[in-house]
């Protein structure tokens, strides 16, 4: 078995990783910004005559934005609920679907995170059998062999945790923003329902649920 094709193919698969985390950290942090800035936007917009004459700015809730489509689909529905079931029933079904666009791809951040590290340790591994392998063939008459062989281990160890310790940075911080939004959408989804039902129920509703 070539060790040497395995552990370049472990730095490939590594490198590969490096390249995924930035993809989805610059996707995502573009995302947020957009998503976040238009919901304190449609917030900011929802007084109270702004909702019983249904005039909000078509700039607004015409977007694809997930604030945008929370209303769009609250406002749609408004008129066929007749209590406060039915207010909690719409409300946490658009919520639970919307919170699902919130966390798309996070996923693969967290699976990175995770085998980041063991793919160092990996590398680690197949960097000693080299250097092991060196050792059986030439003895200690190649210390150039042995020294490029452990350094390559350790290298291996280095990259895999620094590739988790970005990527938990970055999980984090994507977290606190899906955190963030869904508190707004949380306000979006109150506001769009008021007038309908008991609203003071659905909030503690949506709290408890936002809490779970």
């Amino acid at each position: 078995m070539n060790m040497t094709l395995l552990h370049e193919i472990i730095f490939y698969l590594m490198y590969a990783t490096v390249a995924l985390v930035v993809l989805v950290a610059v996707e995502r942090m573009i995302f947020y910004w957009h998503t976040l800035r238009h919901a304190r936007l449609l917030e900011t917009s929802m007084t109270v005559d702004a909702m019983a004459s249904s005039s909000l700015p078509e700039a607004l809730t015409g977007g694809d934005s997930v604030p945008a489509e929370t209303l769009r689909q609250m406002l749609g529905e408004r008129h066929r609920l007749r209590n406060r079931d039915d207010v909690e029933d719409l409300s946490g079904a658009i919520y639970i679907a919307m919170k699902a666009k919130l966390q798309r791809h996070l996923w693969l951040l967290d699976t990175i995170v995770t085998a980041a590290p063991l793919m160092g340790l990996l590398g680690t591994i197949l960097g000693i059998i080299d250097t092991f392998t060196t050792l059986a063939q030439s003895g200690i008459s190649d210390p150039q062999g042995v020294s490029a062989g452990i350094g390559t281990a350790l290298f291996a160890t280095a990259l895999g945790i620094a590739i988790a310790l970005v990527g938990l940075v970055f999980l984090n911080h994507f977290r606190d923003r899906v955190d963030r939004i869904s508190d707004h959408l949380k306000i979006l989804l109150l506001r769009a329902a008021m007038g309908v039902g008991e609203p003071r129920d659905t909030v503690a509703h949506l709290a408890v649920a936002g809490k779970s």
